[in-house]
């Protein structure tokens, strides 16, 4: 009887989103009304304790610090000195300016981990200089989509401090495993566009050289050192102590914040107003995450107590191809529910129901969690509810279709799948790092 509820439990909660109930109102509906027919009041009496833990979790509180320090850098437009500087630096390669976006990605990830904010910003600065001198539209939405969703694999990502949560992990140790897949997933975007440029030079042509010529070598300089240098220096500060060992994460984040403070006062772009949209922002970002992380809370009781974890289990053991084809079979779930549900919505749904099967199985939790953060980063870019899809088409000019934003994307989708799947096969893409630095055996 149990069982047959704790299924009913995962239906009703489909049917909530499907009749648009919001994501943290129909997890807590689902879990509070069966975990209360199945057992009644008795079952929540741990939940005060566990919501209690969630909301002193030491590492959870990286997560504000970090949204103040990305969106702090985003609000300021330091991205825009940043792409315009490497535009320049790239100019004379066929498809460079693509290439610039996917760099500037790589600093915004690190630097931000806010997708949204990544693909606007970039959509607002450079698809319009992108079009005017003569990219296809499909490539220019989908490099700028594609190098946006960098910043979920790429540390200091939300999604790696919440994996460390749920999976038992340290923060550090997952910083250091996702830095190699995600620079080998920007080399992937980087080689295509540079194939892409090379067979179909009117696809993606080079600066004109009176443009170039517009920017002395020794201003350039001076733009890399005053415009890229300083988000990379906090970029590597951040990174550095938290994997040297020398600060915790959250010590880190705190850093982090600070920093950007500090770049944004020199740049002589910190006011009153910034400073308001970045609290605020940070705020409603971070209320969103931790409500959701709440309502799971009663999710998970209650469908663990009615046996729902053992049925799963069982599930598991039926799925043909052993181990491997559990693990194939995550992968691919995971890929489809990211068509209709966001990462945060998978990972403390999805992710709780089939992890310990795979904790049972003695798999490596820190590869196991870069393969689940590569593969929720297609969620962004696949249709028909990818975020960064919607996110680009209200930023873009008006002439770019949905058509070819959707066309666009195809091709890095499937980077992203060859990524994962070179990933699957070569663990080492992710644990190397974090075994030099003896964080792993």
């Amino acid at each position: 009887m149990n069982e047959i509820l704790s299924i009913l439990m995962l239906v009703s909660f489909i049917v909530l989103l499907t009749l648009g109930v919001r994501v943290a109102y129909a997890i807590a509906i689902s879990g509070v009304v069966f975990g209360l027919i199945g057992f009644g009041p008795m079952l929540f009496n741990l939940l005060p304790s566990r919501l209690y833990g969630v909301a002193t979790n030491y590492t959870l509180l990286a997560v504000p610090l970090f949204v103040f320090m990305g969106v702090m850098l985003e609000k300021s437009r330091i991205a825009e000195d940043m792409l315009d500087v490497m535009g320049h630096v790239a100019g004379r390669l066929r498809g460079g300016m693509g290439v610039a976006i996917i760099f500037v990605g790589v600093l915004m990830g690190a630097a931000t981990g806010i997708v949204g904010a990544t693909i606007v910003t970039l959509s607002l600065i450079a698809l319009p200089t992108l079009l005017k001198r003569g990219y296809d539209h499909g490539l220019a939405t989908g490099a700028i989509c594609a190098s946006g969703t960098l910043g979920q694999i790429l540390p200091p990502s939300l999604i790696l401090i919440l994996l460390s949560d749920l999976m038992g992990e340290s923060v550090g140790t997952l910083f250091a495993a996702a830095i190699m897949p995600g620079l080998m997933l920007a080399a992937l975007y980087v080689i295509y566009i540079l194939v892409v440029a090379w067979i179909w030079p009117n696809v993606a042509p080079a600066i004109p050289a009176a443009e170039r010529a517009q920017v002395s070598g020794k201003q350039l300089i001076i733009d890399v050192i005053r415009g890229v240098l300083p988000p990379i220096l906090l970029v590597f500060a951040v990174l550095g102590s938290i994997i040297g060992g020398v600060a915790a994460p959250t010590e880190a984040a705190a850093m982090g914040a600070f920093g950007a403070l500090v770049i944004v006062a020199i740049s002589g772009k910190l006011s009153m107003s910034v400073l308001r949209q970045t609290l605020r922002s940070t705020l409603i970002t971070t209320s969103m995450i931790m409500f959701i992380i709440f309502a799971s809370q009663a999710f998970s009781l209650a469908f663990r107590g009615l046996g729902g974890e053992d049925l799963i289990g069982e599930f598991m053991e039926l799925v043909p191809g052993g181990l491997w084809g559990t693990i194939i079979f995550m992968m691919i779930l995971l890929f489809i529910l990211g068509f209709f549900l966001e990462w945060i919505e998978i990972s403390y749904i999805v992710l709780p129901l089939l992890l310990p099967f795979f904790v049972a199985a003695g798999v490596d939790m820190v590869w196991l969690a870069m393969l689940i953060c590569m593969n929720l980063q297609t969620s962004f870019l696949t249709p028909p509810f990818g975020w960064a899809l919607f996110f680009i088409k209200g930023a873009a000019p008006p002439e770019v279709q949905i058509g070819s934003i959707y066309k666009g994307v195809i091709p890095f989708i499937g980077l992203q799948v060859i990524g994962l799947a070179l990933l699957m096969m070569f663990p080492d893409i992710a644990t190397w790092l974090p075994k030099a630095i003896g964080w792993m055996k």
